[in-house]
């Protein structure tokens, strides 16, 4: 069974929309670059929605009351603010226009007549418009390709909208992609849509792997990814580990001195605590960059295992790649076992030196915890055990309740 492929690419700069309708319209004279182009069959091209000038003439004939509205902007802006239009709209953080790939494989195309690969095409154009919103005048240009192995529809969007600035309190003219499609869970329901639409046309395929993106990766990207990730914890791992061990040793030999109310460590003892600190917050910082790539990783991973039944050449590569999936997560659960007995290590230091510290030594370790608190590395009870029986804990506690967090009964000395 085919599948129905539906995917959005973003066209950040002008010069990118300038290439992108190059290619689109067909205007060089060769393709040698791309063999799948067969120049002698592009006259049976169609243009669903036809763009007779350049895309960027055509964006900015799209875009003109924009310009207009911007350009009056510069007048009352200071000479080193001003940019014009294109600078803005390059510089800007959003898209200057999508463009959404409609296909699916040989078989499906396979046989098919040219009438029914335009009812195909309309079906898919009826989508854009009723599904996403898009107007035919945000339609920058529309074509369905017929001179490549498998026929496919480019359609370049410009999601060109009015919208209220609190600031002005006006409305505006901007480009707003998430307009359309807000995130990649919206966009796998609109993949849903776009299916279902073609299924209730008649057209026999498959919904497409969720997050289908997935499956550009190639092999050797992946393995890259994977060894980026292993070299990191791994090299996080050591790090955490030398100076927890340098630390515990200082920590069995070092004699605090007594003077008055005051307690002093040795410099050198300082130095190591001060050192182990800092890699911990490193690491610590680390973590949700380390979880959103493995995240990422194990959707590359079941996307490949979703394809395995339909490609039996990839089935060993998958089986490579889910075993340092494993590894990787073992490594990954040994780094967090190391910074959760780490942390529960910190919690007696730090309660330590809320009992012995000097008043600066206190109030660190007050900032200290609540900032853990905060990433939510230690919890209410955590912060109690600390505060418990020092003279920091009414500082603590207010800190807590002033937040409005609840409690379950437990035995609090204060």
């Amino acid at each position: 069974m085919s599948y129905a492929i539906f995917r959005v690419e973003p066209i950040n700069k002008l010069s990118d929309l300038s290439q992108i309708g190059s290619h689109n319209k067909r205007e060089k004279k060769a393709y040698k670059s791309n063999p799948d182009i067969d120049i002698t069959k592009t006259k049976n091209n169609i243009d669903l929605v036809p763009l007779s000038e350049k895309y960027i003439k055509g964006f900015y004939n799209l875009t003109k009351e924009y310009k207009l509205e911007h350009d009056k902007r510069m007048e009352t802006m200071r000479d080193d603010r001003k940019k014009t239009f294109r600078q803005m709209v390059d510089d800007s953080n959003n898209v200057v226009a999508d463009e959404m790939l409609f296909t699916s494989d040989n078989d499906f195309f396979k046989n098919m007549k040219k009438k029914d690969i335009k009812k195909w095409a309309d079906t898919c154009m009826e989508f854009v418009y009723n599904d996403l919103g898009y107007t035919k005048e945000q339609i920058l240009h529309a074509t369905l390709h017929m001179d490549e192995k498998t026929p496919h529809i480019h359609c370049v969007v410009v999601p060109l909208i009015r919208k209220f600035d609190k600031r002005t309190n006006t409305e505006k003219w901007t480009i707003s992609k998430k307009q359309y499609i807000k995130d990649k869970a919206h966009l796998s329901e609109l993949q849903d849509k776009y299916y279902q639409r073609l299924i209730d046309n008649g057209f026999g395929l498959e919904r497409g792997i969720k997050n289908s993106d997935n499956e550009h990766i190639s092999i050797k990207e992946f393995k890259k990814i994977t060894n980026k990730l292993d070299n990191r914890l791994e090299k996080q791992n050591y790090l955490m580990t030398r100076d927890y061990e340098k630390l515990e040793e200082k920590l069995k030999t070092s004699k605090p001195t007594i003077t008055g109310k005051e307690v002093k460590i040795d410099k050198d003892t300082y130095d190591t605590l001060n050192q182990f600190m800092n890699t911990s917050k490193r690491v610590i910082k680390d973590i949700p960059r380390n979880q959103a790539l493995f995240k990422e990783l194990t959707d590359y991973t079941k996307s490949y295992k979703d394809l395995e039944n339909e490609k039996k050449n990839i089935q060993v590569e998958v089986r490579k790649l889910e075993y340092q999936n494993e590894k990787l997560q073992e490594e990954n659960n040994r780094l967090h076992n190391l910074i959760y007995n780490i942390l529960q290590t910190l919690k007696q230091f730090f309660h330590r030196l809320l009992k012995i510290g000097t008043e600066k030594d206190k109030d660190d370790v007050v900032s200290e915890i609540k900032e853990y608190h905060s990433q939510d590395l230690y919890d209410n009870f955590d912060l109690h055990d600390i505060a418990n029986n020092t003279s920091k804990g009414q500082e603590i506690y207010d800190y807590l309740y002033s937040n409005e967090y609840d409690y379950d009964d437990r035995d609090i000395d204060i």
